[in-house]
């Protein structure tokens, strides 16, 4: 919504926005832009007058202990009936109406792939549009409308609103999409796997049959979505049978199209998901007459995303007389993982990064579906390679530290961030990886941690 807003500022029209917790990066990013930010969505707003309220999936008809609406403002509309409509709405009818849409689904890895497909086109000269769920480094903005005919859009399948229970993606109408990959997420809306099978299906519907469906060769439940129907072009990669695959290690690796050698990535990105994600938008940008090589020189310049994997700071232990050396500084990280396959994957990518280093894994069950404990028997399984584990479970109807008993003493469990804090500066040793992954804002952990370690 954060970059739904600052397309709708660029195209010239005054815009305000309502939330509850706004944080970083997105609340600075809106504020240079001159986009105004109100707290909270108290019914008063209505003296702003809007031509057109856009209501995000946040918004519900929901009610809280006494009886009140969670969202007066919404209610004060639909009493005075004045017009509203969904953001993947506004979206279709105002940005991307008559325009290459090219879109990037999966349950994980959108943003990032996002980002790096809309670099390629933007180092080919093509000036693409794009709204990403996050701040490309690459760009410093979430969202432009941009001035070729190409607009790349991160296509989440969660719903469009209280008011649209359609997955998101549907309005969008891509010409080219990106399926990276799919696994049960989002237990609040969603009861099994297949109901978003059947989500993802819709979408592909949706596609022309000149456009281009590029497909992960090794996800089994893709491969029941295509064979629901597809009336469309297909480009695989990842599997050993696929239409683009990679050859060598994540960080320096060829680009093999049909079998032939036909780029090589260079770049400083860690993890075999990101391999993954940069051979699909090689295969998306070929489809729209980026070559290969073209797209592997683009990626060795790519800058990734805020808060994926990103270094927050690196702080040097003064630690007491005898106790080791403190000439290794303890390196702190930010990141956006929340799914058990995400954490999993991150650390995995931060190991084969840091090599025999340690790695301490912070996180917290902030998602709808993890506050669910839908996941929480897969918690050790995508911790296996950290040396230890934090989990802030303030809040949980579950017992994250039964969940997490497999682990013995290397899983630590609080319910307050200066707690998980304490439980960390209680461990670290000169060197250590420090990896917070959260899918809010983590109480400002990143902050706070930094602070305790000087201290």
């Amino acid at each position: 919504m954060g970059g739904l807003a600052a397309l709708a500022r660029e195209a010239g029209h005054r815009v305000t926005g309502c939330d509850a917790g706004v944080y970083p990066p997105m609340s600075n990013q809106l504020r240079a832009l001159g986009i105004d930010l109100i707290e909270g969505f108290g019914a008063d707003q209505m003296a702003l007058k809007p031509d057109i309220f856009v209501v995000g999936n946040v918004v519900s008809r929901a009610r809280n202990a006494a009886g009140n609406a969670k969202f007066p403002l919404m209610e004060a509309i639909l009493d005075s009936g004045l017009r509203y409509t969904s953001g993947p709405q506004w979206l279709a009818e105002h940005v991307l109406q008559g325009r290459h849409v090219m879109a990037v689904a999966g349950t994980h890895g959108k943003t990032t792939t996002t980002a790096m497909l809309t670099w390629i086109l933007e180092s080919a000269g093509l000036q693409p549009g794009f709204l990403v769920g996050g701040v490309p480094l690459n760009f410093g903005v979430s969202a432009r409308l941009g001035t070729g005919d190409f607009f790349v859009i991160e296509a989440d399948e969660y719903d469009t609103a209280f008011f649209d229970k359609r997955s998101k993606f549907v309005h969008y109408r891509p010409r080219t999409v990106i399926l990276n990959n799919l696994e049960f997420d989002h237990a609040d809306i969603f009861d099994n796997l297949a109901a978003i099978e059947r989500q993802f299906h819709h979408l592909v519907r949706t596609i022309p049959g000149a456009g281009r469906i590029v497909v992960n060769g090794l996800e089994e439940s893709l491969a029941r979505v295509l064979n629901q129907g597809c009336w469309s072009g297909v480009r695989t990669f990842g599997s050993a049978v696929s239409d683009f695959q990679a050859d060598g290690e994540p960080g320096a690796f060829g680009v093999l199209q049909a079998g032939r050698l036909v780029a090589r990535v260079d770049w400083p990105v860690s993890g075999v998901h990101n391999q993954l994600n940069a051979l699909a938008a090689i295969a998306a940008a070929e489809h729209v007459g980026v070559l290969p090589e073209i797209a592997a020189r683009a990626l060795g310049q790519f800058e990734s995303v805020r808060r994926r994997m990103e270094v927050r700071d690196r702080v040097t232990l003064k630690m007491p007389p005898g106790i080791g050396s403190t000439a290794s500084p303890v390196t702190i990280y930010d990141d956006f993982a929340h799914h058990p396959t995400a954490i999993r994957t991150t650390i995995n990518g931060l190991r084969r990064l840091v090599g025999s280093a340690r790695i301490l894994a912070v996180f917290e069950p902030r998602s709808n579906t993890m506050k669910l404990g839908s996941m929480k028997s897969q918690l050790p399984w995508s911790l296996e390679e950290a040396d230890l584990a934090f989990c802030h479970a303030g809040g949980l109807d579950w017992d994250a530290a039964e969940a997490l008993a497999s682990m013995g003493n290397r899983a630590c469990v609080s319910h307050s961030v200066d707690d998980t804090v304490r439980q960390i500066v209680k461990e670290i040793r000169p060197g250590d990886h420090v990896l917070c992954m959260s899918n809010g804002s983590f109480g400002d952990i990143h902050t706070k941690l930094v602070v305790a370690l000087q201290e």
